[in-house]
């Protein structure tokens, strides 16, 4: 292979690379939703028809995937630590953008019939928030916007909310706090934006 080839080879190899990075990477500005639909080009499409699925408010997905993990694609929980520096195992096996636990998210594959679900494609993690918030909705008698209690029930599970297991976690409830503070402020930014974000197209006008 000639030196002008091997180059050339280089730099699609290269662009490839970037590109794959652009893709994973979380967005630059996480505070602000307007901001992130614009930069991640086909969220906003992709949150727009977990909504339409399922019922449950853009923005409040979107704030408690900011909690999970910041939009990082592949995120993890921190492991222990064994004789204080020593990494251990994990707590769990939350994994992705919303952190969902394989059991979990298996569920969600078979209620969903979204077999192949992925928890780091964020089209997936979206979709997944919008069950679980639908199924929450239902099973704990959660109103669809209340951010609050709706992160309760992502975090304890349904059975752990209808059993309030929560009652006595003054942190979580300070954790749910700011995913509620964070939902109305992504709800606001998202009124005085959404008009311009591009459109989901629907095949024949109905889906």
């Amino acid at each position: 292979m000639g030196n002008k080839n091997k180059k050339l080879l280089a730099a699609l190899l290269g662009a490839v690379t970037l590109s794959a990075g652009c893709a994973t990477s979380p967005p630059s500005n996480l505070d602000n939703i307007c901001s992130i639909f614009r930069e991640k080009k086909s969220w906003y499409r992709e949150a727009k028809a977990a909504e339409e699925k399922w019922g449950s408010p853009v923005a409040v997905m979107m704030a408690i995937l900011h909690q999970e993990s910041r939009f990082v694609h592949d995120a993890r929980p921190p492991r222990t630590k064994i004789l204080g520096f020593i990494p251990g195992p994990r707590p769990s096996d939350a994994y992705g953008y919303a952190q969902a636990l394989g059991n979990t998210w298996r569920g969600y594959q078979r209620s969903s019939f979204n077999y192949g679900a992925d928890r780091d494609d964020f089209g997936d993690a979206i979709d997944f928030v919008g069950w679980y918030n639908n199924t929450s909705a239902r099973r704990c008698q959660i109103r669809t916007r209340d951010a609050y209690h709706l992160y309760l029930a992502y975090h304890e599970g349904h059975g752990g909310f209808n059993r309030r297991s929560f009652k006595n976690k003054a942190w979580l409830k300070k954790v749910s706090h700011k995913v509620s503070a964070k939902a109305q402020r992504y709800q606001q930014q998202l009124n005085s934006c959404e008009q311009s974000l591009p459109k989901r197209r629907k095949f024949l006008g109905l889906f």
